[in-house]
């Protein structure tokens, strides 16, 4: 069983914390795979039970690159029905649209179908996980949080 971390990142912050949602993902024994926008493909949409998807904030919503992504894969969206979706997001200051461009994110994989679920109590119980600049020790525990609670769900669901 595989999960994939879709992720977009221009300086890094994003793809790091991308990297600590994978090793969540591992933990659990499942396959975690790492994609950016620019390598990933259907067939990694297809293959996983799970997407994990994230981005830096731009003006509050996620990246164009992002976007892309789901704009070009609408086409296989009834094949994603009843898959685990989840997002994350970075950004450069402490109120700088972070929650607002998971929901951008969110909103995109509702019309795909998935079932949608946000970091864990164990995490900060919200809608996914955050960091500003280069996740820290918190971002990168909820991060692990996340990519855990994630597959441990495909798990269950039997995917």
């Amino acid at each position: 069983m595989q999960v994939l971390v879709l992720y977009y990142s221009k300086g890094g912050n994003t793809r790091q914390l991308a990297e600590k949602i994978a090793e969540g993902v591992r933990s659990t024994g499942a396959d975690a795979v790492l994609r950016s926008t620019d390598e990933v493909s259907k067939d990694d949409f297809l293959q996983s039970a799970g997407v994990i998807a994230g981005s830096p904030v731009y003006f509050g919503v996620m990246a164009a690159e992002l976007k892309r992504v789901f704009d070009e894969f609408v086409g296989i969206r009834k094949k994603m029905e009843n898959k685990v979706g989840a997002a994350f997001a970075t950004s450069g200051h402490v109120t700088g649209g972070k929650e607002t461009t998971i929901m951008s994110i969110l909103q995109c994989m509702f019309i795909y179908g998935m079932i949608i679920v946000g970091d864990p109590m164990t995490a900060s119980g919200h809608y996914g996980v955050a960091s500003v600049g280069a996740p820290d020790d918190t971002a990168a525990g909820d991060g692990f949080e996340l990519g855990r609670r994630v597959a441990e769900l495909c798990q269950r669901l039997k995917f």
